[in-house]
């Protein structure tokens, strides 16, 4: 990179743009700018890893923009204190200065960075999610598919509507809640949802931070499916929880779920460890999710997963690297850890 460009936040600057930096890897997380330049620094870890890796989109556009911001999907890899690989970080950024030199949006740039091996394509879910977040945040208006989606959660059509509920109007409904008299209806109709709905979008909510109102409603349904022993229903109010406000709920839902038989599910371990890893910053229910994950049959090296994506999470690293030295392991767990090094 030249002198004067060491760090993608001045490769942006120099090219005359505003942008933000999000996490798209775990939940859509707005990263500021004072920590981006601190994780591009390596004077930080990456706050939210996933499979080694930081997952990061950059929205930008320049100060005459008419047309919708321009947007990065990066995959930058991580080294194993979870701090950014500089090199590959100078290897993308010399990339798109040979290609693009700092003329990084407009019609000439379209196309140029395809085959670039650090741009990634986030899966369906999440490229709908971060559209209608973006929208939302630059008051743009959401996608066409939004009214059609508000009408159905409103009782405006028939019952077997939901089927042409797209995807991305799911988005833009769980991202404009407090529009009109969304969060109300959705209130409403929540619990009586046809899994096809609900599904996917727990998987929009997750990354929404709902209030009180809406999380005692998710929080009840997890303790009734709990009750039922409904495994995809848990699933799905575990999702829709675990960006909640109200992280009480949530560490009171967790608790009584890593109580019950269903925590034995690996879909449920596997679902605590990547969306509500902020209940496993107390040392006691990080203890009780490794000890399941450990005891575990259904899928081979889920222990080692689970421990690797946890171990990795710099809030939780402590916590998890402190379970080595714990003398009151069941034996199951010693021998699970015991792999790891073996």
């Amino acid at each position: 990179m030249t002198a004067q460009i060491s760090t993608l936040g001045q490769l942006l600057s120099a090219a005359g743009t505003q942008w933000r930096a999000y996490d798209i890897g775990r939940r859509i997380t707005k990263i500021d700018k004072k920590q981006f330049a601190q994780i591009e620094g390596t004077l930080i870890p990456y706050p939210y890893p996933l499979a080694g890796h930081a997952l990061i989109a950059i929205q930008f556009w320049d100060n005459n923009a008419t047309l919708d911001p321009y947007v990065w999907f990066l995959k930058l890899p991580l080294d194993e204190q979870s701090k950014l690989v500089a090199a590959s970080r100078d290897h993308f950024a010399n990339m798109v200065l040979e290609a693009l030199g700092t003329e990084i949006t407009g019609e000439q740039a379209q196309g140029k960075l395809d085959n670039n091996p650090y741009v990634f394509t986030p899966n369906a879910n999440k490229l709908a999610a971060f559209n209608a977040l973006l929208k939302r945040e630059i008051n743009r208006p959401a996608s066409q598919y939004y009214e059609y989606a508000e009408l159905y959660f409103a009782g405006k059509l028939p019952e077997n509507a939901w089927q042409n509920v797209a995807v991305q109007g799911l988005a833009d409904f769980a991202f404009r809640l407090e529009h009109s008299h969304n969060a109300k209806n959705l209130h409403s109709v929540w619990s009586s949802l046809p899994i096809q709905v609900k599904q996917p979008l727990s998987a929009m909510l997750e990354h929404v931070p709902t209030g009180t109102h809406l999380s005692k409603l998710f929080y009840n349904d997890c303790i009734s499916a709990l009750r039922n022993k409904q495994l995809d229903i848990l699933i799905c109010n575990l999702r829709a929880l675990s960006a909640t406000k109200a992280q009480g709920l949530l560490l009171q839902a967790t608790d009584l779920i890593l109580a019950d038989e269903l925590a034995n599910e690996a879909d449920i371990l596997l679902t605590l460890t990547g969306r509500c890893w902020e209940a496993f910053n107390e040392q006691s229910r990080l203890f009780i999710l490794l000890d399941k994950a450990a005891h575990n049959t259904q899928v081979d090296g889920l222990f080692t997963s689970i421990f690797a994506d946890l171990v990795a999470i710099p809030s939780l690293r402590p916590h998890v690297l402190s379970i080595l030295r714990a003398e009151n392991r069941s034996e199951t767990l010693s021998r699970a850890i015991g792999r790891l090094f073996s």
